[in-house]
């Protein structure tokens, strides 16, 4: 008999903000394919006998390439078992969800999604903001800094205008080259940024900017990947240019 396959957000790190129905997807899972930013005491919740099987994948290296893990998921379910692909904030906001989507339905496996808190929820809320604010930032964009190889980079100055939130997942690296394409397209010097690396986790750490100091105030702030950034550009300027900071 054919198993089932069920792609789980497990949110941001902390494991008290694990959805129910991702709590109960764990507790019946035969096997569990987990990533390396799923916090451990998440994995303590699956039954002693449940196989658990690590795919370390993390940007810019992946000792599992994505073709394996759906190889591998598809096999698990065809031999009948309950296969948990635990995915770190929500499986359907890159998270590469849909080649696993893909794979399980052509072969004609029962799949389903688990949505899961993601990380610019959570790193808004670690900040102590709202993602937006009505009258001033009604617009949210969600994107990322880190395309496939191959591709162009981001087109930045088209994700951002006045009234905009953009949050920025995987965009570490690109911080320098996106700052440069921002203000030669004249998005003001002075735009509030802010980054949050780990959010939810004991290793969170956040720093608040502007787009003119953000590479330098990234780099004495210690924000590494996983990090979520944040571009604020209210509908009204704000009066006085915000100063560099950096805040633990």
């Amino acid at each position: 008999m054919t198993g089932s396959i069920a792609l789980v957000g497990a949110g941001p790190g902390a494991a008290d903000l694990l959805t129910l129905r991702a709590l109960n997807r764990i507790k019946a899972a035969d096997v569990i394919y987990y990533d390396r930013l799923i916090d451990p005491q998440i994995l303590e919740f699956a039954r002693p006998d449940t196989e658990r099987v690590f795919t370390g994948k993390h940007v810019g290296a992946h000792s599992w390439p994505q073709e394996r893990i759906c190889t591998v998921i598809v096999a698990a379910a065809l031999a009948g078992k309950r296969v948990v692909r635990l995915k770190s904030g929500d499986p359907g906001v890159f998270g590469r969800a849909t080649e696993e989507l893909d794979a399980a339905r052509a072969h004609g496996i029962e799949i389903e999604l688990v949505p899961g808190v993601t990380a610019a929820s959570a790193a808004a809320v670690s900040l102590g903001r709202a993602l937006t604010e009505r009258g001033q930032t009604d617009h949210l964009v969600i994107a990322t800094g880190t395309c496939k190889p191959g591709d162009p980079p981001p087109d930045w100055a088209a994700l951002i205008r006045p009234g905009t939130v953009l949050a920025l997942y995987m965009a570490v690296r690109a911080a320098r080259d996106m700052r440069a394409a921002l203000l030669a397209a004249g998005v003001p010097s002075s735009l509030e940024v802010q980054a949050v690396s780990e959010a939810t986790t004991p290793r969170e750490r956040a720093i608040t900017t502007t787009l003119a100091h953000l590479p330098e105030a990234m780099e004495t702030g210690r924000i590494s990947n996983p990090a979520i950034l944040f571009l604020r550009w209210p509908k009204q300027a704000q009066p006085a240019q915000i100063l560099p900071l950096v805040a633990e």
